[in-house]
């Protein structure tokens, strides 16, 4: 290989592993060391080399580092334990054909001296008188020929093996910053319930807990994602991601909405059911901004974007106050709340908080929404367990005078209150052409507005 060869080699692993020069001519030195120490190195030298890549030559030292003397006992003692342990190690490195440096560094941890790489002063003072505690020798080494065939394997095991870490950790490096923060990517392909996403140089997992009920992820598809975490483990970074998290939410309310990312505007609390609804809850300081106006943009542009990134999941926007009573009645919208009322118990008034919320007949399925889900998610929203009734259960006396009075039925006991039906006389709807049948007009309207 040519000296222009060697050095485009190394400018193309750059570009394609994304890694600096200096890591690749660190790697390719400490290869050349291995190298070295397998064909022509004492087991006692702590081998360093020096790689021009301009002009392919390698310089070759061994380092040293200038330490107090030992009694003569323990010094036998510590070189025998040395000894030993070198060999173990050079026995598992002839089988696996690659050293571990850090197999003989945690070795050699627990010895106060390591002949590898110490020497003690009396044996300093031979080689030089001025040598003090603390110095290091570096003393030059000749090459005696070329590596052979099991030394250049080892090197190149060294290679690849230092080039893969040092990209794993460029990678750990370059999503650990974006943690909890919303980025864009692709489908990649599916692995059992789980789905694999292109990030671009990483592949990252996104497990069935973290998927939303309903959404395809076609492979090819790109969508926005929440790295929920990033850790370095044994086969490298670890990457996990997720269309559900609430958080996903506040991030694209952040990178949508100017306000919000500036903090004029403050996101308070978020409450979702990832695929189906979502309520924010926002307040801001200054008296000269409509907080929910801003949110929604003009002609719905903002939310519809938001919207849009959500693959459809319809999000309330829901205006936040101090007292739980205003929250709650704004955290039930769109049913409209008459009167909430609040009930603490516990030693300091925050262990169990509950409140009961009185709506119009009429309110109470959109109150509740479909499934509950309305007042589920307020209730997640405020952090008070709430409780919904009609106006009709708590105060009966409150119902209009106009409606039809029912007359009392035979065999009813005396002082019980008469029921009430809202809809209109058989015959006058029949001459009227409507419907004979008793249809609750109310049920069906407040459907029709819950599906809204």
């Amino acid at each position: 290989m040519t000296q222009s060869a060697i050095q485009a080699a190394i400018q193309q692993i750059c570009q394609e592993k994304h890694i600096s020069e200096e890591s690749v001519l660190y790697t390719i030195e400490l290869a050349l060391a291995a190298a070295f120490r397998k064909d022509f190195g004492n087991k006692m030298q702590n081998i360093i080399t020096e790689f021009d890549p301009k002009t392919g030559q390698v310089k070759v030292f061994d380092f040293k580092t200038v330490v107090e003397d030992l009694p003569a006992e323990e010094l036998a003692e510590l070189k025998g334990q040395a000894e030993k342990e070198i060999k173990e190690v050079e026995a598992v490195r002839d089988e696996k054909s690659f050293i571990t440096e850090e197999s003989l560094e945690s070795q050699e941890e627990v010895r106060r001296f390591n002949p590898k790489t110490e020497i003690q002063l009396k044996d300093a003072k031979l080689i030089s008188p001025k040598y003090k505690v603390g110095d290091e020798i570096i003393t030059p080494l000749e090459v005696p020929g070329d590596f052979g065939r099991m030394a250049a394997q080892t090197a190149k095991q060294v290679i690849i093996q230092k080039i893969r870490e040092v990209e794993r950790q460029n990678i750990f490096d370059e999503f650990k910053v974006l943690e909890h923060q919303v980025v864009n990517g692709s489908i990649q392909r599916k692995e059992s319930r789980n789905v694999l996403v292109d990030l671009g140089t990483v592949t990252a997992l996104m497990p069935l807990e973290e998927q939303v009920s309903g959404e395809r992820y076609n492979v090819g598809n790109r969508l926005k994602f929440y790295i929920r975490s990033v850790e370095q483990t044994a086969r490298g970074p670890q990457i996990i991601v997720s269309r559900a998290s609430a958080e996903m939410v506040r991030k694209i309310f952040e990178l949508e909405i100017p306000e919000i990312a500036s903090g004029v505007i403050e996101i308070k609390a978020i409450a979702r059911e990832a695929g189906n609804r979502s309520k924010v809850a926002i307040m801001t300081n200054d008296d000269g901004i409509d907080p929910i106006g801003s949110c929604v943009g003009q002609r719905g542009g903002r939310i519809q974007t938001i919207i849009s990134e959500l693959n459809g999941e319809k999000v309330d926007i829901i205006l936040y106050d101090e007292n739980p009573v205003k929250f709650i009645t704004n955290a039930l919208s769109p049913a409209k709340v008459l009167s909430v009322e609040i009930k603490e118990s516990g030693p300091d008034q925050v262990k169990e908080k509950s409140a009961i919320a009185t709506v119009k007949e009429d309110q109470l399925s959109l109150a509740i929404g479909r499934g509950g889900q309305n007042v589920r998610l307020a209730s997640k929203l405020t952090n008070w367990k709430i409780d919904i009734i009609s106006a009709s259960e708590k105060i009966p006396a409150e119902i209009p005078t106009e409606a039809v009075e029912a007359e009392p039925v035979a065999g009813e006991i005396k002082g019980a209150e008469p029921k009430v039906k809202a809809r209109k006389p058989r015959q006058q709807r029949a001459k009227k052409g409507e419907p004979t049948e008793e249809v609750e007009v109310e049920t069906a309207t407040e459907d029709k507005t819950a599906d809204q």
